[in-house]
């Protein structure tokens, strides 16, 4: 049976009355399993209006008062755990471990979240002049919203609407129409957690629903993460309407590996960084650069020793290591990119394509692929494949490896896996790339520091969760106080001074 779903907005489910829709299917099974509505402009504005009439209680309310709100929704969050990750898996493909994962590092943005009290305190300075005092507040900045990817559908909602809500705002979500389930599902958490009606709202969509948030005057706000090409447009276009963005787009993580590293350590590293979620990361490790002929061709090995032991299969199967990547059109896309490969001349050491999963022959699979020899003019270099596609670029030298992760148009991950503590400080320190792992292969931060990638992978000044994120979802006034001390001074037109 398929289901119908809908949005949600004022607190409660709301059906579409647009007349479009768009198809959710199980990727394990190829079969659709749901229709998702896709909101008209009109829709997306009743849920605007919705979240500016509530924002203005929520916004005043104390915000320890929301922290603890925020602490009771992560509390049903967690007691609805597995019940939201096996609807994650459902949708999205990946397993039930890997689900929890999701929604676990999207709860702990949350959890940091709820001490918005410390991160909303302004600065007070006394006798700024002669008796002048000078203060500032950090305030909430109304309507924001969410454009959010499949790829993670718990994790990157919560590390959005989390700390927006700390601050006082109220949210509206579009979630990705692939696998919206989870989305509506937290809307009515934060719901049952007491968030009053209207904050907290979901908007299922397509390009209609995102345009609307961006041509609507009352949202102030708006964060992205996509592809590097939408995350250009909607930066481009939010500013053009005078809202503030943080959009985060495509990647291509690169890990460099030393003479002197753990082989074993890192194979076992890229086996899991490339591979896990069917490569559906943002951060997922697609090149891997070792130093030197012999690291190169040791490594090859060792990965193609562990690719053999692989197992690929359905999200809730225990003993899978990756399910099937989550469209038809994204698996047609990954082959196509391998197939890119083979005929640009990489040597294809696995090749995923054809694979069949026992029972679930209409499946979106795609098994673990292993290129050598791939060099940088190879469109599966330059390009973002966003599948279960590892690439060995080799480098001759510690420098070459160095410029390879510097100079790619994506700057979202990189790591290095050495024992030299020296290599591996010059190496954080010069590397053109946000986020760095040290030994460790996807250097996702923890949440009270930002995440964010450079140059193709991130547009804005400021990151998500952390710090970055109450600067963002907040304006800041300064105010500059004196109180009459009885003496008249007169009319002055000169610049005032600070002393």
């Amino acid at each position: 049976m398929v289901r119908e779903l809908s949005h949600y907005v004022g607190g409660q489910r709301v059906e579409g009355n647009s007349g479009r829709y768009s198809d959710v299917f199980d990727p394990c099974t190829g079969q659709i399993q749901a229709r998702v509505p896709l909101a008209s402009r009109e829709e997306v504005q009743n849920a605007v209006a919705a979240a500016e009439k509530a924002q203005l209680e929520w916004g005043a309310m104390n915000p320890q008062r929301r922290g603890r709100i925020l602490l009771k929704f992560v509390d049903l969050v967690n007691q609805n755990l597995d019940e939201l990750a096996t609807l994650l898996s459902s949708e999205h493909g990946k397993t039930f471990a890997d689900s929890k994962g999701d929604i676990q590092r999207g709860i702990e943005v949350v959890e940091f979240a709820a001490g918005a009290p410390h991160l909303l305190k302004g600065e007070f300075s006394t006798d700024a002049g002669p008796g002048i005092d000078i203060h500032s507040l950090r305030q909430p900045l109304g309507v924001v919203a969410g454009i959010t990817p499949f790829n993670f559908p718990a994790m990157i909602p919560l590390w959005k609407s989390g700390p927006a809500l700390a601050a006082g705002n109220a949210f509206i979500l579009k979630p990705s129409e692939r696998d919206p389930s989870v989305p509506l599902r937290l809307a009515e958490l934060y719901s049952e957690a007491g968030v009053p009606d209207g904050v907290f709202n979901v908007v299922n969509g397509d390009k209609e629903a995102v345009d609307a948030l961006l041509e609507d005057p009352r949202v102030k706000a708006i964060g992205f993460v996509g592809s590097t090409p939408i995350a250009q447009y909607i930066y481009a276009t939010a500013a053009a309407n005078g809202k503030r963005a943080q959009c985060f787009g495509g990647a291509k993580n690169h890990m460099v590996i030393m003479p002197d590293a753990d082989l074993d350590m890192a194979a076992d590293a890229l086996i899991g960084a490339g591979y896990g979620s069917a490569g559906e990361r943002c951060m997922a490790i697609s090149v891997a650069v070792p130093v030197g002929e012999d690291t190169a061709n040791r490594l090859a090995g060792k990965l193609q020793d562990r690719i053999k032991g692989l197992k690929v299969g359905h999200s809730l199967a225990k003993d899978s290591d990756f399910g099937p990547v989550v469209a038809p059109s994204a698996k047609e896309r990954i082959e196509g990119y391998i197939q890119s490969g083979v005929d640009q001349g990489a040597t294809l050491l696995a090749d995923g394509r054809g694979l069949t999963v026992e029972g679930y022959d209409d499946g979106f699979w795609v098994g673990p692929t292993l290129f050598d020899h791939v060099t940088k003019d190879m469109k599966i270099y330059q390009e973002e494949i966003f599948g279960p596609v590892l690439s060995i670029l080799r480098a001759a030298d510690y420098d070459e490896a160095l410029r390879l992760c510097s100079e790619h148009e994506f700057g979202n991950g990189v790591a290095i896996f050495t024992r030299d503590g020296d290599a591996a400080r010059d190496f954080a320190s010069r590397v053109e790339v946000g986020m760095v792992g040290i030994n460790v292969p996807i250097p996702v931060p923890i949440a009270y520091y930002t995440f964010g990638g450079w140059k193709a992978s991130g547009f804005g000044d400021l990151n998500q969760h952390g710090a970055d994120a109450f600067r963002f979802y907040t304006k800041t006034k300064t105010v500059t106080t004196r109180w009459p001390s009885g003496i008249r001074q007169g009319s002055s037109f000169v610049m005032p001074e600070g002393s």
